[in-house]
This record gives structure tokens, C-alpha cells and sequence, in this order.
């Protein structure tokens, strides 16, 4: 596949490490958030965006779910899952006892927890807009700093790297999306994510939903909510099932389910990674 790629940068983010892996020869052009990617998508300024959508240890990035629910001109084509290897990178020079400050994205900072609590429990946490950011925060910070990323990061901004490995689980995976302007047509093994929302909360609602699928042998891999917004209480419900949007199945409980719902969005349906 050679296309034009965004992703979420700066260069030396492990979104970028998934942009490579899934398309070598592509051109990847990196944007500073999820937002701008998914724009520069439904824009057609670049043909495919690669974004986090789930941790291992952190669940869903919740950033990635809102620009879904929100952006009708874009889906998931396709996904692939990373392991993530954190390190530790100071500037040159810089003693891990003299650490006042640690920058990192908050999911990066979520997954070394543990570490963070052990080792450094009196340094400051302050989040950055991706990992390869908080690289050049901690560079430019007017504190003893120190900053996790990967360790292509640290080669790429010349800057120590004090540990590696530092996540909390060493089975620390990261589930990436690639966004288009269509889904992907069927390939017999695939999986379609989706969001709806009711009107009102009587009982039952979410129940009767869940049996559509499950009368008719549809496996839900992830269902989760998240808050609509606009009133306490009031949810999005997220689901992640195996099939494609077209398959006869899928779409008998999508139809039944419609009538039932005050909104519901197909994020898309795309080939299930295996891997």
C-alpha cells in the first residue's frame, strides 16, 4: 500500500512505529493531535490516519472515542495491535534524584504508574499532547525534568535514557486504528465497531439491544459507555462485535436495534487483527 499517512506525531511517537508497520512505503506526515488527524482525513489531506484507540492496561483512549462519535466523514478501515516499551529519558547530565518534573502523555503516564509511584514519588506529572511531545517539553522545561517515550524518540532528540521497560505489565499493547473516508469491504473475518444512545432510560433498553445480537450468534468483543455530554447520566454505548456491517446477520440486529435508539453511528467494519 503506498498512500499518504497521518499520524499522531511529533516523529518518534509509537503511533508512528504503527503508521510504518502497517504501510513501509507510505509517506507519513504527522499532526499534533487526534482531532487534526481525523480532520486531515475527512479533509482528504492525507488518505489514511493512524490513531490509539485502546490500551492493554489503560483502556480506551478516550480522545479517539469522542472524535468517532463525532465525525460522521470518517471510519475505521482497518486496525493493528503494538507492544509498547516505555523509557525513561532525562536531558544529558541529569541525576534521577534531582527529577522535579515528568512529562508524558497521561496514557504513558497511566501504564508506568507503578514504576512512577516506586521510583520517583515526589516528582511532578504533567501531561503532553503525545509521548514524542513530552520529549520536547522536557527539553525545553526550566525544570530538572524528565520525559518517557520510546526509545526511537530518545535517538532522534539525542537525549539519556535513564530505564527501559519501565511499563507496569510487560504484556503492554496498544490497539491502533487506521481512519478513511470508507470502511473496509468484507473480508469473512472481520469486526465492526459502533455507538448508539436512547432517548430516554427505561428499563430494559440496553438488555433487549444486547439480545438482538445474541439471538442471533453475534460475539461482542468490547461493550463499554461513555457520557453523552449533555446530561448526568445520560450515556453512549460503545460495542465492538465479529462480522461486517453487510453481513445478513449484522445487519438484521443493526435494523432491529435502529427503531429502538435516539442515535447510533457505525464507526465501521474492518478486518479483524490477527496477530
Amino acid at each position: 500500500m503506498m498512500s499518504k499517512i497521518g499520524f499522531l506525531g511529533p516523529s518518534g511517537t509509537f503511533t508512528e512505529e504503527a503508521a510504518h508497520d502497517y504501510s513501509p512505503d507510505s509517506t507519513l506526515e504527522s499532526f499534533p493531535s487526534i482531532y487534526s488527524v481525523a480532520t486531515a482525513v475527512s479533509s482528504g489531506i492525507v488518505e489514511f490516519g493512524v490513531v490509539p484507540i485502546e490500551n492493554s492496561l489503560e483502556g480506551s483512549v478516550t480522545f479517539t472515542l469522542d472524535v468517532l462519535i463525532s465525525h460522521e466523514q470518517i471510519f475505521i478501515y482497518d486496525e493493528l495491535v503494538a507492544g509498547i516499551e516505555h523509557c525513561m529519558m532525562v536531558k544529558s547530565g541529569t541525576r534521577p534524584e534531582n527529577v522535579e518534573v515528568i512529562y508524558s502523555h497521561p496514557q504513558a503516564l497511566g501504564q508506568c504508574r507503578e514504576f512512577l509511584e516506586r521510583s520517583f514519588p515526589a516528582a511532578q506529572l504533567e501531561a503532553s499532547l503525545s509521548t514524542a511531545a513530552a520529549v520536547l517539553d522536557m527539553i525545553n522545561s526550566g525544570y530538572r525534568a524528565a520525559s518517557i517515550g520510546s526509545a526511537r524518540c530518545a535517538e532522534l532528540n539525542k537525549v539519556e535514557i535513564l530505564e527501559r521497560n519501565i511499563q507496569d505489565n510487560s504484556t503492554n499493547m496498544t490497539r491502533f486504528v487506521v481512519l478513511a473516508a470508507k470502511d473496509h469491504e468484507p473480508t469473512g473475518d472481520d469486526k465492526t465497531s459502533l455507538c448508539f444512545s436512547f432517548e430516554d432510560d427505561r428499563p430494559g433498553l440496553l438488555y433487549k439491544a444486547m439480545g438482538e445480537f445474541a439471538k442471533r450468534g453475534i460475539n461482542l468483543a468490547k461493550v463499554e459507555s461513555r457520557p453523552t455530554k449533555r446530561s448526568l447520566g445520560s450515556y453512549i454505548f460503545l460495542i465492538d462485535l465479529h462480522g461486517h456491517r453487510e453481513d445478513s446477520d449484522v445487519k438484521e440486529a443493526l435494523d432491529m436495534i435502529r427503531p429502538e435508539t435516539s442515535m447510533i453511528r457505525i464507526f465501521g467494519s474492518y478486518p479483524r487483527w490477527i496477530g
